[in-house]
Formats: C-alpha cells, sequence, structure tokens
C-alpha cells in the first residue's frame, strides 16, 4: 500500500514523534509497503508526483532524542511561509494520495483530535482513534472526570486555570502536570509549599490549565487494548527519580518488565480496568493506559495515551513482543485496523 508515515510536528513531543516515525517507517518498508515519511509541520517542498515511487530513505536525517524537550520556536523558523497553517507545504496533498496515513504524531495537535477531525473531513484514512476520543483523552481533567463517572479508580485531583486562584487544595505530596501535555513535560512532584507555585509555574508554560492530583507511591505500569483487548502488563522502574522526559527516551534510564512480576488476579484486574477505560474514553484501534499501584496493591490510572510511544525504548512494542508479535507485525496490525471501519 501506499502510506504516508505522519510524525515532527510542533508539540514538546517532536523528538519522540519523529523517532516513533522512524520506526514505523522502517517497519512498513520490510512489510513491502510503498512507505513515505512526512514531517506534518515541515511538509515537502518539491515536486510531489510518483512520491511514493521514488527511491528515497525519508528516515535518513532523523536523529535520536535528547534529554530535553526540543526548542520550538527553531522549528517554527524553518517554515518559509511563515508557518500560518499547522500543515506543511503540500502535506494534505500527499496524504490524500496515501492508501492510509499512519500517524506518527505525539502530543499537541496530533493528539488532541484535531489533525483526525481534518482529516476525517478531507475523507483521509488514518490510523488510531477519532477525534473525539483523542480529544477526551487528552484533556486530562475531562478524563479523569468520566473516570470518576463510570467506576474507574483514579487519583483524586482537582482542575485550575491560569491566573484564577482555587479554593481547593490536594495534600501534600502531590503531582501538578499541564492538562494536556505528554510524555511528562509540566509534570512536577510537590512535596511542600515553597514548590508548589514554581511546579504550577512550569506546568502553565505548556498549557493554560493544570491537574493537581494526589502523589500515589508505589510501582507504576502500563497496559495497552489493541482492537478492544488488553495486552500483556509491562512495569516501569526508573533507575533514578520518577518515569519523566528523560526517564523515558533515554536507553538504559529504566528497567522495564514485561509481563510484570504481579500476581494473576493483580494482572488480570489492571487489563479489565484498560478495557473499561478503552470503552469509556470512547476509544478505537489502539491505546495504552498508565497506573500507578499503591503499598496495599490499589489500582490507580493515571490516562490513556491515544498515540502511544513507538520508539525503541517504548512500551506497547515490548507489550506486544512479549506474546510474540514482531514490531513489524505490530505496525501491520495497527494498519489493518485502520482499514476497518
Amino acid at each position: 500500500m501506499k502510506i504516508v508515515v505522519l510524525g515532527g510536528g510542533i508539540s514538546t513531543e517532536r523528538d519522540v514523534s519523529l523517532s516513533s516515525s522512524r520506526m514505523i517507517y522502517e517497519a512498513l518498508k520490510k512489510k513491502g509497503h510503498q512507505a513515505v515519511l512526512l514531517d506534518v509541520y515541515l511538509g515537502y517542498e518539491d515536486d510531489y508526483a510518483g512520491i511514493f515511487e521514488k527511491d528515497v530513505d525519508w528516515a535518513e536525517n532523523i536523529g535520536g532524542i535528547k534529554e530535553s524537550n526540543p526548542d520550538i520556536v527553531q522549528i517554527k523558523a524553518l517554515r518559509k511561509d511563515g508557518g500560518r497553517s499547522f500543515f506543511g507545504p503540500n502535506v494534505i496533498e500527499i496524504c490524500q494520495m496515501a492508501d492510509v496515513v499512519f500517524l506518527g504524531l505525539h502530543g499537541e495537535d496530533g493528539e488532541n483530535g484535531k489533525v483526525q477531525a481534518a482529516f476525517d473531513l478531507l475523507g483521509i484514512r488514518y490510523t488510531g482513534t477519532d477525534y473525539v476520543s483523542s480529544a477526551l483523552s487528552m484533556d486530562k481533567s475531562l478524563a479523569k472526570e468520566l473516570f470518576a463517572f463510570h467506576g474507574i479508580p483514579t487519583p483524586a485531583g482537582i482542575h485550575v486555570r491560569k491566573g484564577q486562584e482555587s479554593a481547593e487544595r490536594v495534600p501534600y505530596p502531590c503531582v501538578v502536570k499541564a492538562c494536556k501535555g505528554g510524555s511528562s513535560v509540566g509534570v512536577c512532584i510537590v512535596h511542600e509549599e515553597k514548590e508548589y507555585q514554581a511546579a504550577l509555574e512550569e506546568a502553565f508554560k505548556y498549557d493554560e490549565e493544570a491537574v493537581i492530583e494526589q502523589y500515589i507511591e508505589g510501582r507504576e505500569f502500563s497496559c495497552a487494548v489493541i482492537d478492544g483487548k488488553a495486552l500483556p502488563v509491562i512495569e516501569i522502574a526508573p533507575l533514578c527519580g520518577f518515569y519523566d522526559y528523560k526517564n523515558k527516551y533515554q536507553a538504559g534510564s529504566t528497567i522495564e518488565t514485561c509481563p510484570a512480576d504481579l500476581p494473576e488476579d493483580k494482572t488480570r484486574e489492571m487489563q479489565l480496568i484498560s478495557e473499561k477505560v478503552f470503552r469509556a474514553l470512547r476509544l478505537k484501534k489502539y491505546a495504552r493506559m498508565d497506573f500507578m499501584m499503591d503499598k496495599e496493591g490499589k489500582l490507580y490510572c493515571l490516562e490513556a495515551n491515544t498515540l502511544p510511544g513507538m520508539t525503541p525504548t517504548s512500551l506497547i512494542p515490548q507489550e506486544a513482543r512479549a506474546i510474540g508479535i514482531s514490531f513489524e507485525d505490530l505496525c501491520q496490525w495497527i494498519l489493518e485496523l485502520a482499514q476497518k471501519d
């Protein structure tokens, strides 16, 4: 098939997206597809006639993920047209020529439903869930409200807006996070009052809204759901600190165990909650749910990720591998799901 792998963009997760997209592109090429890798924001300025037949390594110049998130101002300066549109030159036209667009986007605009809504209007078929479920999942405050409504265990928390004081407070220690962020960018663990305002300022660098929730001390897990069914659970244990941007993407920073070392009943409980989250957020195709388990063994679902990472250190590929599915076959599976109405 003719496939556009769409990555990059201008979110704080740009580097992660490009790394995911490179892996996806290379996997699809091995499967025999005519794949093209495009940066959704920078686009393609040359003649795109016959682009799927060109003998080009589209991933050649994509590097690894740095320890800190990228400078978006520098990226925006690369657009010759001033960047008024999120879609770069010829991106829409090339995507319309494809059989399927494989979304390797992460973070703002890629995961908040805007790209999905645009593609729906343009008749472009894409991987992953639709615009409604993308928006619900990306907004951590809305997602937590739905969790509460559906009886899904989640840390107690409040929602605050920039410039507005909230009368409610969450006892320390607590976690302050940007409401629509990802990859743990704009996330701080707060232990006392003097850290609180600094944490809010950090979160508000990335969003006008923030979520403050109770800190759950314990073990961290993740569980993917593909086509409505949960995969094996994976445990994430950072060697230092919490599962932040550096620990997520720098090799050797985190010990990941899949299947997780858990009693069978606790594994099944987490899988059932993951499938329940999938339904509650109206998710389609695939997603990944993140969890904490406290010292008493109680589970808390933190959030759902609608376009989970597909990098060398990402979790879904490890979960798939645990049941004998290679990375190439995982990409093919996701591609086939996109073709199902």
